[in-house]
């Protein structure tokens, strides 16, 4: 409980910002304003949509400002004037001049999802699940002009199983950091908080993720293959090549196989029963639990055995692309083989 309610601009975009933005709303705090990036056109319309913090921030009475930077005179300006204690940044999007970082009486906080400081950037999520950490976090952190380089305050921390995707992770984080977030705001009004400087050699990048990454390597390990596909849920997903086609991954899980059996190149249909989809790694095995097959929904691998299972005969392989798949329908006059196939700062931003 806060000794003495503190003055709070939240800043942030997204549905997981809008949790924390909730549970500041509820809290003893006083919410003086809300910041969100400028509506973006969404869907095959392409209308204009608010975000979701804006939608809470609306429905709830809160003061909204939506300027498209915080780098001119008048943003800033505006924004000291409403002489807050605290600003609390939740991936917002936009970077934080030092004018406005040091703006309110206590500075601006970020919520980052990551047990700093491992996993600095973009994409901590992701980048933890495909490195195969055990265990992830929130840091409720100082915000200053670096890369999320700034002061810890409060850690809170989450494993991560042999099972979790990123999806589940962003789950699990958008539920601890609100808490973690409150009690760091009751420990300020208190003076209580204690600042601890992060160690600069400790620090790894989580880049932002490319599409291009989600391509899978069958050459590589199926235990690093997995990491990559259930980092890469539920965007982009990972995907191979099925005839020529775009073929995607949504689920899998790695088989270690015998050694001393007779191995097949990666990327080879080793079974495809209903029971099992397995398919040939660098080492070990994948054993594909949900697929996206081009033009229809993903479905569990009952329902792709049910209607398209002879699109993976054993032998066969996965990875071809469209180039590789017309080079071997064009090579001769006979039927072509059955080859089937994650915060940019000049000061801070978050």
């Amino acid at each position: 409980m806060a000794d003495t309610p503190l003055k709070v601009i939240f800043a942030g975009t997204p549905d997981f910002a809008a949790q924390h933005l909730q549970a500041l709303i509820e809290s003893e705090h006083q919410l003086i304003a809300v910041y969100t990036q400028p509506d973006r056109p969404a869907g095959r319309g392409k209308k204009l949509a608010p975000s979701p913090v804006k939608q809470l921030a609306l429905s709830a009475g809160v003061p909204l400002f939506q300027p498209a930077s915080l780098k001119s005179d008048e943003a800033q300006t505006e924004l000291a004037a409403l002489d807050a204690d605290v600003m609390i940044v939740v991936a917002y999007g936009l970077i934080l001049p030092l004018a406005v970082l040091s703006a309110p009486r206590l500075g601006c906080l970020n919520v980052h999802g990551s047990i700093l400081p491992r996993w600095r950037g973009a994409a901590p999520i992701q980048r933890a699940i495909e490195a195969g950490d055990k265990v992830s976090g929130v840091t409720i952190m100082q915000m200053d002009e670096g890369l999320d380089t700034g002061d810890m305050l409060l850690v809170a921390e989450t494993p991560i199983e042999a099972t979790t995707s990123s999806a589940d992770l962003y789950q699990s984080l958008a539920q601890l950091g609100p808490k973690a977030l409150l009690a760091t705001l009751d420990q300020l009004s208190a003076g209580t908080a204690i600042a601890h400087p992060q160690d600069n050699n400790l620090a790894s990048y989580a880049h932002k993720i490319d599409k291009a990454e989600a391509e899978i390597n069958w050459s590589a390990a199926a235990i690093d293959i997995d990491r990559k596909i259930r980092a890469f849920n539920p965007a982009p997903i990972c995907f191979t090549w099925l005839n020529g086609e775009r073929f995607k991954i949504h689920a899998a899980t790695p088989i270690d196989l015998d050694p001393k059996a007779d191995t097949k190149p990666p990327g080879t249909i080793l079974v495809n029963d209903r029971q099992q989809l397995l398919v040939a790694c660098g080492s070990g095995a994948l054993a594909l639990t949900k697929l996206q097959v081009p033009g229809k929904k993903a479905m569990s691998l009952a329902e792709f055995s049910n209607g398209y299972a002879q699109l993976c005969p054993i032998g066969s392989r996965l990875g071809d692309k469209p180039d590789a798949a017309a080079n071997n329908s064009n090579a001769s006059d006979s039927p072509p083989p059955q080859n089937a196939t994650s915060h940019k700062n000049g000061a801070q931003s978050a």
